[in-house]
């Protein structure tokens, strides 16, 4: 007999409360409402040619850059932008922070002999300009499977060197490639670090500044691309003459020989050397913003307006000079030469998807996602429970918290690229009776690993983190994948971490979190749009339990009887493929039933027990197979079969390889790992043929 697979009630349409809920919608500084905010820009980016760039063209490599006149470099800048513009509309992108870097991009490859002179990008999504200038002009197909990476990328070419996307690394990869060419006595080779102003929010930033003004002798340069305006770029004449002084080799020799006089002369000279010391101190602190540099004991010049060629490749030139670490802080605009983005006050477009070039708009407007639920839920729980902060880590529009800082401005803190500052501070709130939600994405949570470990769970304090682009996240590249938190996590003890499925269980899953007053919470989630409700046809478990409830999402019809029963566990975000996968495995004449656990850290005794009567179980999560769910609830039938005296089921884990994903769309990579429909199916199949 065939079975029939019986599934709860479901629409299968987003409801309608989403369009009219919707609201005010900001389309880059634009705002719409209600069903206009989800249907506004259907127009698709014309079918057009992309602009012709002669000049740009004709640069095959940095060294072609030697030949161009002044003239032709701000022609050639001004190509590059169009060209950005055309492209990246097409495919989305870091567009910002690109247009913002064109010429300081220009000057760093006119001054510097790459790959000979080593040059980092911080966080590396300013990199599109210096691809372009080192041999890769093909932007068509960027950030997806076979095209240019969206971050510097060493199979592409031997100008690029650190692919890791997260910020605040480039000042110790530079200061350990600059270690490495005086220890083998390369000192013809320079090395260049590009870190932006929010990436020396940073604290691993501030420990790489520590060891380089400890260890002076070595070929450094330093770029502050500063786009924030945290500094001003302009201070007077006086200041301008004092940098140039003091940025002046034979200043810096004439200092140190009165240094040297002055010392020998006893306590008489100590105290006038401390006064002429003093006063230098004192009108660089008045005068310019290089002071607590130079106080590390690093040279500063600047600021240096980041848009004048003439001005940066001067800077440059001098800074290369030393023999010594020197830091050249750039004053830039974020979205420089194109309107929408310099009028887009939030974020200057830092990153964009698919948009139409003349204005700015998205081709396809955002559907109501899985950030949105959670900026809206938290919002409504914080304004009835006042112990709750939200905290995240410089990420505050992008994890939701902006509409909860708009509204409750005393109640979020942004820490700065700091997450492991963000972990332990949220674990003194929590001490001292509060309740912090941390918002931060999946990739990042990693550094704060220890935090996570040592400061919230061994004290057991009540903080709730929340972790967005959980899972597979496609084109955003290896190291933006959220793939590692639910193996990590599930080793931190008295921990729960949830998985929602859909927007209900999502907000039911952070109710329950800031709830809890006794253990740390996490959930995860993915990138993008909502998937259409999934509702339970049963829970399994104990009303009042709520870590330990499973919802039956699919089972058999109970004429239906079979051996061979299957278990499909399907962990948040693959629920809807392993639905579909189920369907297919019914269809066959399997008997099949789905569960999803609302919490899978640590594994739910309902679920072990579940799992122990039926005869094979595939475990289907978006995180690492190794290490993962499936593994937790393997070692737990394992130990239960043990206890009881009996057989543990086979059990298949389905999820992420132990290896970096690339480039690619998600449901490409899902295919590749065998996470699609036709994956599951094969291995279920694969598995009760085994069984």
């Amino acid at each position: 007999m065939t079975p029939t697979l019986m599934l709860g009630a479901s629409t299968h349409v987003r409801r309608a409360r989403d369009v009219a809920r919707a609201g005010p919608v900001r389309v880059h500084g634009r705002t719409r409402t209600g069903r206009n905010a989800l249907m506004s820009e259907k127009t698709a980016v014309a079918d057009t040619a992309l602009p012709r760039t002669p000049l740009l063209s004709s640069i095959a490599r940095p060294g072609d850059l030697d030949r161009l006149t002044s003239e032709d470099l701000v022609v050639l800048a001004g190509e590059i932008r169009r060209y950005l513009v055309a492209t990246v509309s097409r495919t989305g992108g870091h567009l910002g922070p690109n247009l913002g870097v064109v010429e300081l991009t220009l000057a760093l490859h006119r001054i510097f002999r790459s790959p000979r002179d080593t040059i980092v990008f911080d966080t590396g999504h300013q990199a599109y300009v210096h691809k372009l200038l080192t041999g890769r002009q093909d932007f068509t197909r960027l950030r997806e499977r076979g095209g240019l990476s969206g971050y510097p990328a060493r199979d592409e070419s031997v100008h690029d060197v650190v692919e890791n996307s997260h910020a605040s690394t480039s000042l110790s990869w530079a200061d350990g490639i600059a270690r490495a060419n005086r220890f083998q006595g390369h000192d013809n080779r320079h090395v260049v670090a590009v870190i932006g102003d929010g990436a020396l929010t940073g604290g691993m930033a501030w420990e790489a500044l520590d060891n380089i003004a400890d260890s002076s002798d070595k070929h450094l340069v330093i770029v502050v691309n500063d786009n924030g305006r945290s500094y001003a770029p302009t201070i007077g004449g006086l200041a301008h003459h004092l940098d140039a002084l003091r940025t002046n080799p034979g200043y810096e020799r004439m200092l140190a020989g009165v240094k040297r006089v002055l010392l020998t002369q006893g306590a008489p000279g100590r105290a006038a050397f401390d006064a002429l010391h003093g006063l230098k101190r004192g009108l660089k602190d008045v005068l310019v913003p290089s002071a607590f540099f130079e106080d590390l004991g690093i040279k500063y010049t600047g600021p240096v307006d980041g848009h004048d060629e003439t001005a940066l490749e001067f800077a440059l030139t001098r800074a290369r000079e030393y023999a010594e670490p020197v830091i050249v802080h750039v004053i830039t605009q974020k979205g420089r030469g194109y309107t929408p983005a310099e009028e887009d006050v939030a974020d200057r477009f830092h990153a964009v998807g698919r948009i139409h070039p003349e204005t700015g708009l998205p081709i396809v407007p955002s559907r109501f996602g899985w950030t949105s639920v959670f900026a809206e839920e938290v919002l409504d729980l914080a304004r009835a429970d006042e112990r709750i902060v939200g905290v995240t880590a410089a990420m505050q529009q992008p994890v939701g918290l902006q509409p909860m800082a708009d509204a409750l401005p005393d109640r979020v803190i942004d820490v700065g690229i700091a997450e492991q500052h963000a972990l332990t501070v949220s674990a003194g709130m929590a001490f001292a009776g509060l309740h912090p939600v941390v918002a931060l994405y999946a990739t990042f949570l990693n550094r704060a690993f220890d935090q996570v470990l040592m400061d919230v769970g061994l004290h057991r304090e009540a903080v709730t983190i929340v972790l967005d682009r959980a899972g597979l996240t496609g084109t955003d590249g290896a190291s933006h994948n959220g793939v590692w938190d639910m193996a990590l996590l599930s080793h931190v003890p008295g921990l729960h971490l949830a998985a929602p499925r859909d927007e209900v269980s999502l907000r039911e899953g952070l109710r329950t979190a800031v709830a809890t007053t006794d253990a740390p919470t996490v959930l995860r989630y993915p990138k993008g749009a909502l998937p259409d409700p999934v509702p339970a046809l049963r829970v399994l478990g104990p009303q009042d339990a709520p870590f330990e409830a499973v919802d039956v999402l699919a089972e058999p019809s109970q004429e239906f009887a079979c051996d061979e029963h299957l278990l499909l566990v399907a962990v948040g975000a693959m629920t809807s493929t392993v639905l579909a996968a189920g369907r297919a495995l019914a269809g066959e004449g399997r008997a099949v039933t789905v569960v999803a656990p609302r919490w899978v850290v640590p594994v739910p005794r309902t679920l072990v027990e579940a799992a122990l009567s039926a005869a094979a179980v595939v475990v289907v999560e978006d995180g690492l197979a190794d290490g993962g769910i499936g593994s937790q609830l393997r070692d737990a039938l394992d130990d239960a079969a043990v206890r009881g005296g009996r057989r543990s089921p086979a059990v298949a884990r389905v999820g992420v390889p132990r290896r970096f994903p690339g480039t690619a769309a998600r449901a490409q990579l899902l295919a590749d790992f065998g996470m699609d429909e036709a994956g599951i199916v094969d291995t279920a199949r694969r598995l009760l043929d085994a069984s």
